[in-house]
């Protein structure tokens, strides 16, 4: 029962050995893709660098499911660029492009309307209770890829 008993020991210590390499390789995915996303967020300086398109509001230019590269730039947005937003009270950022700019002189709030190219009016229903206009703060970013 010598040989016996060391094949299963070998056998026990071979399957714990597997065990942790997988473990160790899970690990490893993991943390790279996570150093992949944040230094995504430090190129791009976006919160949300890559998008999925949920709805057909921006069709023919994006289908459901394409993916949208994004990014954050001190340029001023301009009418016709197409943004990524978030509403306060929604947890879904909404893609759509922008139609309308309006900066203030004196305060330079820039305040800006959006709206789906497959929909007929614009954006201000989707917006918060009360809420006209998107502002700057709203934005995720900017669709560039």
């Amino acid at each position: 029962m010598g040989w016996i008993g060391e094949s299963i020991e070998s056998v026990k210590s071979m399957k714990t050995r597997d065990s942790l390499f997988q473990f160790i390789t899970l690990g490893m995915i993991v943390s790279s893709a996570l150093i992949i996303w944040k230094g995504l967020m430090c190129i791009t300086g976006s919160e949300s660098p890559v998008v999925v398109v949920l709805s057909e509001s921006m069709e023919p230019g994006f289908q459901r499911g394409d993916i949208l590269f994004l990014q954050m730039s001190k340029d001023p947005i301009r009418t016709g660029e197409i943004v990524v937003f978030n509403i306060q009270g929604r947890d879904i950022p909404i893609v759509h492009r922008v139609i309308e700019v309006h900066e203030q002189r004196q305060s330079g709030e820039v305040r800006i309307l959006t709206k789906g190219d497959n929909n007929d009016v614009d954006d201000r229903m989707l917006y918060a209770q009360g809420q006209f206009w998107l502002k700057q703060e709203h934005i995720m970013g900017r669709a560039v890829g």
